[in-house]
């Protein structure tokens, strides 16, 4: 048995048997290291970690695992404008749809999820949504904002 793993099911184990696959050790390995941070982390720093615990994991396992993890719902995937992939997962079936944005810093890097809006903001955002999906024709299932600029830490240093 590997050490830190979570042993209580969680959501998206009904998933796995939804979409006929099996959940491995690699791929709870996986979930076990984005559910343990708050950080949005590339495809390489979930290698390092994994590695860490399940040196037989490669690098191509990782991806493949992390393309199966999306097609099954229980992460996410971001583009921050750095040229990697990041990932987060998604801790709560109920909250899977839930609304967050990133604020992501152009000098660090660092990307803080926003969850916290205000009721103003709820009702632009459902607006907005409402007036696309009806102009287009669309039914929007989700959407990302990310808000580009300077943390406290880095407006700091210039």
């Amino acid at each position: 048995m590997l050490t830190g793993f979570r042993t209580e099911p969680m959501w998206w184990h009904e998933r796995f048997r939804e979409y006929g696959c099996r959940l491995t050790v690699a791929r709870q390995a996986i979930l076990n290291v984005l559910g343990k941070t708050s950080k949005h982390l590339s495809a390489e720093e979930i290698y390092l970690q994994v590695h860490k615990i399940y040196p037989s994991s490669g690098l191509s396992t990782i991806y493949r695992t992390l393309e199966l993890l999306l097609q099954v719902g229980a992460i996410s995937k971001f583009d921050f404008g750095d040229g990697r992939a990041r990932y987060e997962l998604i801790k709560d079936e109920k909250n899977k749809n839930q609304h967050h944005h990133h604020l992501v810093c152009m000098n660090c890097n660092r990307a803080i999820n926003y969850t916290d809006f205000i009721d103003e903001e709820k009702e632009f955002l459902d607006k907005i949504e409402n007036n696309l999906s009806n102009k287009y024709n669309f039914k929007i299932m989700k959407h990302f904002i990310q808000f580009y600029g300077l943390c406290g830490n880095c407006r700091g240093k210039k």
